[in-house]
């Protein structure tokens, strides 16, 4: 694959055809993000492919089956706080 994908990334669901080696339907969902657990460097039986990614779901999967999401940016904002007024009693 073009991109390197390891454990603690998410990546999308675009492939849900059925296994490729046993014609079963596949349990993943078009659409839904998956967390990567682990990375297998074990081609795919297709030829497809130079690594297994396991999604939780069953076994490994074919990584053509996913494409990776963009990593979160995070800015740092400032953030005002605010404080209780002070008031003053008179008597």
């Amino acid at each position: 694959m073009s991109y390197a994908v390891g454990p603690g990334d998410l990546v999308l669901c675009v492939n849900v055809a059925p296994n490729h080696v046993t014609g079963e339907p596949v349990p993943l969902i078009a659409g839904e993000t998956y967390r990567v657990l682990a990375m297998m460097e074990f081609a795919c039986p297709c030829g497809r492919s130079d690594a297994l990614l396991d999604v939780g779901v069953d076994f490994a999967w074919c990584q053509t089956r996913f494409r990776l999401m963009p990593k979160p940016r995070f800015e740092a904002k400032q953030r005002q706080v605010s404080a209780p007024k002070e008031k003053e009693t008179t008597r």
